[in-house]
């Protein structure tokens, strides 16, 4: 449910170190080609509809890493896979939605990088396998997104039929990867 996961992002980070920095891989954010946020402040980017007002105002202020999307740059240019570094871009509700609730100091800096649109599986695997060779101490790297999108459940009371929806297509993902 979702006050389940609420829960479970708010008490985490009990069990985690805290880290130096954080790369959120957005399943809200798809480019031509991987992209990489590398600005000192981004800004917030309110990429939903339909919300409570007050969802709107959310400040998250973290700092961007710009060491370490240049970083991360490198080692795709060098895993021969294209991408590109977005200075201007901000952080999107997956990312500071999620971090206001595991570090609400928004001291940490952080990094988002964007998914490829044509969500070509092998060239997904390849960026996961370079990002596997980064060398940064202390970096906390999120996966960010549900499995399932089903908005109209997502305003409702669960029922029986949007559990069982949820059930069904989370068995289907599990037995296709």
């Amino acid at each position: 449910s979702h006050l389940a996961l609420v829960s479970f992002l708010k008490e985490i980070t009990l069990s985690l170190p805290s880290p130096s920095s954080i790369l959120i891989i957005s399943a809200h954010w798809e480019e031509d080609k991987v992209t990489i946020t590398n600005g000192k402040r981004p800004s917030l980017i309110y990429d939903y509809y339909g919300f409570p007002e007050e969802t709107y105002q959310i400040e998250y202020p973290a700092p961007g890493d710009p060491v370490l999307a240049n970083k991360i740059y490198k080692l795709f240019q060098d895993s021969g896979i294209e991408a590109k570094l977005d200075e201007q871009r901000g952080f999107d509700h997956g990312l500071f939605v999620p971090l206001k609730l595991i570090y609400p100091d928004a001291d940490i800096p952080c990094v988002q990088l964007s998914l490829v649109q044509s969500l070509d599986a092998d060239l997904h695997i390849q960026i996961g396998k370079a990002l596997q060779s980064l060398d940064w101490d202390n970096l906390l790297v999120i996966g960010s997104g549900f499995s399932f999108h089903y908005m109209r459940a997502f305003f409702s009371p669960e029922s029986q039929e949007s559990r069982a929806m949820n059930i069904a297509f989370d068995e289907w993902l599990r037995e296709t990867i």
